[in-house]
């Protein structure tokens, strides 16, 4: 039975090692000033069920992943939360007014038309560097680096 067992996992441990998130469509808005936290959205796809745990930048002091909640008197709130599930499969989506990763302590206003560094890290899946483009601070999603 042990060599059934291990047999599995023998055969198994190439998958294990193929797990991956995609990572498309980052953005971020200008910002009026470098004091003030800045947000960035873009989009995740994993092939097995995974959660982003972390994020990091060269840009800012701390990153973290905020949503916004509905109050019981219909305004909103954004609190931080620690991970974002990653169902297998799904396209995890963050955009304004919902989820979003929060940019606080700037070392510089994010200026349109610029770009910077960003690295979301994963709970099995490791971590990507990508490059997120700034867009206008009156920009609604990633669509609008192509106009």
């Amino acid at each position: 039975m042990k060599n059934v067992y291990l047999a599995m996992i023998v055969a198994l441990y190439p998958l294990i090692g193929l797990a991956e998130v995609a990572v498309t469509d980052p953005w971020a808005r200008a910002s009026i000033l470098a004091s003030r936290p800045a947000a960035t959205y873009l989009t995740f796809e994993s092939d097995v069920d995974d959660r982003l745990v972390g994020i990091t930048t060269p840009i800012a002091e701390t990153a973290t992943i905020h949503a916004v909640e509905i109050v019981s008197d219909g305004g909103a709130r954004m609190t931080a939360i620690e991970a974002l599930d990653l169902p297998a499969g799904q396209l995890v989506k963050l955009e304004p007014g919902y989820i979003h990763l929060m940019l606080m302590g700037l070392t510089n206003k994010l200026e349109e038309n610029t770009s910077f560094a960003l690295t979301p890290q994963f709970e099995t899946g490791g971590e990507v560097t990508l490059d997120v483009p700034v867009l206008g601070i009156a920009a609604t999603g990633p669509e609008e680096a192509s106009q």
